[in-house]
């Protein structure tokens, strides 16, 4: 019965060479992150209302559309005599009949925005409770923001306290420098596309940092288990047996990827797009992109760095030395022994064969040529009589 992908996989017999081409990996990340990082300071981030502050106006569907709540709050800002106030976005939130529309402007105090509300009251001809506003200051942001990077700190260290006490120092620096790469490319996924970044977003990133650690891990434990007391071998060097642990693993980080993947893009297309629930969206989408791209950093990308430092040690760098230099010995032994026969196998073709000889017998390799006889039936020179005989 014919091995299934999955097996061949574990048997490494599939022998995907991922640690093998650490070098395009590790220039397809150095790409993506110049271009996030470009975006970063080229683009820059859509923030939410929490983070740049502002006032938001809720507007009722009889408006009609987003663009048509967006003109009637910059009519009614104009009635209201507010030069600064400008309108930054308006969206549609809900559907059927609970739809509103979202129009977010500069920041106002409450005199401000409360003209602003009279205004659109009197335009658009609705109730004074039909139209609600809200004030956000951008300090809460900031006070989010520093939150939410202290509590990055705290996690990187205890991830690194751990994986030092549990594997070894090279493995929490790669395991780390994957996780910084998830989030770069997250962060810059959101900054490309445009996507907004809210209070839901942030609590996004702290949660795909579990889930990218734990796929991490699962891959190193492999790694840990194939190269126990590997300087004592001789048959694979410390990258060959990481890459064997990562094809070993490799089906359970995407089945694991897959599963976890499921429940989050239904939070995301069924709760955001059919729902039209917008703190679902927020924190959806983080989750779908940062945890696709936790699956891929910690095959493509932790493996190899963890290789590369293994490297540098030198036991392993005198065990990989010692192993390839064994295979290259066997290598060269067998191509001499190949030249051998087919050396012996062209002499043996060119020995002619013997006169007087069987002519369908062949002659032994190297055996020497077996001299004529020839009988003088007259007295010739091949029956003259020895020294001692008499001549009659």
């Amino acid at each position: 019965m014919a091995k299934g992908f999955a097996e061949r996989l574990y048997m490494g017999e599939a022998n995907l060479n991922i640690v093998g081409r650490r070098k395009m990996w590790f220039a397809i990340a150095g790409a993506l992150i110049l271009i996030a990082v470009g975006s970063f300071f080229i683009k820059g981030f859509h923030q939410g209302i929490e983070f740049s502050g502002g006032t938001q106006f809720v507007l009722p569907a009889s408006v009609g559309s987003a663009e048509g709540a967006r003109s009637a709050v910059e009519r009614a800002v104009e009635t209201a005599g507010i030069d600064e106030a400008n309108v930054h976005t308006a969206q549609e939130v809900g559907g059927g009949g609970t739809t509103t529309y979202n129009v977010r402007t500069a920041e106002m105090d409450q005199a401000e925005a409360t003209k602003v509300k009279e205004a659109l009251v009197a335009d658009l001809k609705v109730a004074p409770t039909d139209i609600s506003d809200d004030r956000v200051s951008e300090a809460w942001g900031s006070q989010v923001t520093e939150q939410a990077i202290l509590g990055l700190v705290i996690f990187l260290v205890l991830v690194l306290a751990y994986l030092v006490i549990r594997f070894e120092w090279r493995m929490a620096v790669a395991a780390v420098s994957s996780l910084i790469l998830d989030l770069l490319l997250t962060a810059g996924v959101y900054s490309l596309v445009g996507f907004e970044v809210t209070p839901s977003t942030v609590i996004g990133f702290l949660t795909i940092l579990g889930f990218s650690l734990y796929d991490v891990v699962v891959v190193f434990d492999k790694v840990q288990e194939n190269t126990r007391g590997i300087t004592a071998g001789s048959s694979r060097t410390y990258s060959e047996a990481a890459n064997l642990a990562v094809n070993q693993t490799l089906m359970r980080s995407i089945n694991t990827g897959l599963v976890a993947l499921l429940p989050v893009g239904g939070l995301l297309f069924i709760g955001a797009g059919l729902l039209d629930a917008g703190t679902l969206k927020d924190l959806g989408l983080v989750l779908f992109v940062g945890m696709g791209l936790g699956v891929l950093s910690s095959i493509v990308f932790a493996a190899p760095v963890l290789a590369t430092l293994k490297d540098m040690d030198p036991k392993i760098k005198a065990h990989n030395a010692r192993v390839l230099a064994r295979r290259s010995s066997r290598s060269s032994d067998v191509a001499r022994g190949e030249r051998t026969r087919t050396a012996g196998s062209a002499e043996s073709d060119d020995v002619p064969a013997l006169a007087g000889s069987n002519p369908g017998a062949t002659p032994r390799p190297g055996a020497r040529p077996v001299a004529k006889r020839t009988t003088n039936r007259g007295g010739g020179a091949g029956n003259r009589p020895s020294g001692g005989q008499k001549r009659r």
